[in-house]
């Protein structure tokens, strides 16, 4: 993957001669003072990306590891007065949570140090990954587990809201590059958890009936969804411990200290001595400054923030709400496998659209085409409520695309914009070339990325609840 030019970062000059100094010397024919050979960066380079790429991994993975493991949550509820309701009220809890939350961590983004959080956020979510893992081992009461979930999922919402919005200013302030591989991982931890679900969904079919299938899905004392549930908990677990592992290590090399000490030191005038006894002047005023100073970003980037925050809105009024009810055509392919490949098609889909972002020509810097290309993904509600969806016998909504691969078709497309218009959204409302809106300063490009985080959790909100709507309308 190419570095976009040098222009796009917003580090401190000091770190970008120690993180960017080879990118200069080949893209801008300015030849570095900086302490490393170009041998010694090119490493240094990869892996301080690659770890960004396990970052953004780990933002996502509690969250698919919770909506995986649904069917073995069910399987403790059945028969109980949470079981219709429990999908409704596990997601209204993790984004509602995160979302205020969310709003929390941004407006106290610039107050703490960026790095302890993205430490304590991925133990915090360990421990309570490895709790559910051992949920698995332990049966009670529905009524005591219904309880038990939610608090989790509520713990894993909080968490994950430090964690975004300390990885987001990280990776704005590391430059373009480090973003979209942040990014790539979000999208690429939905493909290999979709691809799981895919697998299991084959091996669940194998040499069955798709009513035997269902019927064996709806015991409660069936083991397979436990098991599935355990393994899927247990291999997250070891992968937050070793994300974790990864970006302590990369915290204590050289060529990084400059980056995480422009974002954690808060600069103040004159001397050591004259400076401790402003402290306590400086405690009182910083929490209005920096509350200001986001209002400030947020509003003269709204143009922005309303293309994010409606990307999300618009594919999670449908999916997957309605399209998880989209039935295939050929009485041939089994709706268990065939609801799973749907998964995997709009993950993969959103992969290749945040990927794309990485060529510079395919990236769109104007705000106002960044708006149009989001709310013309307003089409995709009609789309798919004429596809081939379990509905009422009194609904108004026909069917009327009665095809398995344009529906596929609409899928890949909707998880391509998904994951396409909101990279380009992040990518350019934190530039300092392409967005005047910034007027130049350095230290708003962070605040800009993690208000961009915080966009997308109120959109994946306000989105959830207008699936109840459409939902409604069959």
């Amino acid at each position: 993957m190419t570095d976009l030019p040098a222009k796009y970062r917003a580090v401190s000059s000091s770190a970008d001669q120690a993180y960017h100094s080879n990118d200069h010397a080949s893209e801008a024919g300015v030849s570095g003072d900086e302490p490393y050979s170009t041998i010694e960066h090119i490493p240094a380079a990869a892996r301080t990306r690659w770890t960004y790429f396990l970052l953004g991994c780990a933002i996502l993975l509690p969250f698919n590891a919770l909506f995986n493991a649904t069917p073995f949550f069910l399987s403790r509820l059945a028969g109980s007065p949470f079981y219709s309701t429990f999908t409704s009220y596990l997601s209204s809890v993790y984004t509602l949570t995160k979302l205020v939350c969310q709003f929390y961590c941004t407006l106290t983004s610039k107050q703490s140090s960026s790095s302890r959080r993205i430490s304590l956020s991925i133990t915090a979510m360990t421990f309570v990954i490895t709790s559910l893992c051992l949920s698995t081992f332990i049966r009670g009461t529905p009524s005591t587990f219904f309880a038990f979930v939610l608090f989790n999922a509520a713990s894993i919402a909080i968490a994950a809201s430090y964690l975004c919005t300390a990885v987001y200013a990280q990776a704005a302030l590391l430059g373009a590059s480090a973003l979209q591989f942040m990014l790539s991982g979000q999208a690429a931890i939905g493909v290999v958890v979709s691809s799981v679900q895919v697998a299991s969904s084959v091996i669940a079919i194998w040499g069955s009936s798709p009513k035997s299938v269902l019927t064996v899905a709806m015991r409660a004392n069936d083991r397979t969804e436990e098991t599935a549930a355990r393994i899927f908990f247990g291999v997250s677990a070891v992968f937050l411990c070793i994300t974790l592992v990864v970006y302590t290590r990369l915290m204590r090399q050289p060529f990084h200290k400059p980056v995480t000490g422009a974002m954690n030191h808060h600069p103040g005038d004159g001397t050591p001595d004259e400076r401790i006894g402003l402290i306590a002047d400086q405690r009182r005023i910083a929490s209005t400054d920096s509350n200001s100073h986001v209002y400030r970003v947020f509003g003269k980037n709204l143009i922005f923030m309303f293309s994010i925050a409606y990307v999300f809105v618009v594919t999670l009024a449908v999916y997957p709400a309605i399209t998880a009810r989209v039935r295939p055509v050929d009485p041939s392919i089994h709706p268990l496998l065939f609801t799973a490949v749907h998964f995997l098609v709009v993950n993969i889909g959103g992969f290749i659209g945040q990927s794309s972002c990485s060529f510079p020509r395919l990236v769109v810097w104007s705000g106002r085409k960044i708006l149009v290309l989001s709310l013309l993904r307003t089409l995709f509600i009609p789309l798919l409520l004429l596809c081939n969806v379990e509905r009422s016998a009194t609904t108004p909504v026909p069917s009327i695309i009665h095809s398995d691969i344009l529906f596929m078709i609409i899928m890949l497309t909707m998880g391509y914009t998904t994951g396409y218009v909101s990279a380009v959204a992040l990518l350019a409302v934190s530039s300092l070339e392409h967005n005047p809106r910034l007027g130049g300063r350095r230290e708003d490009v962070d605040v800009a990325a993690t208000l961009g985080g915080s966009c997308m959790i109120l959109g994946l909100a306000l989105g959830s609840l207008s699936s109840f709507g459409v939902q409604a309308m069959l």
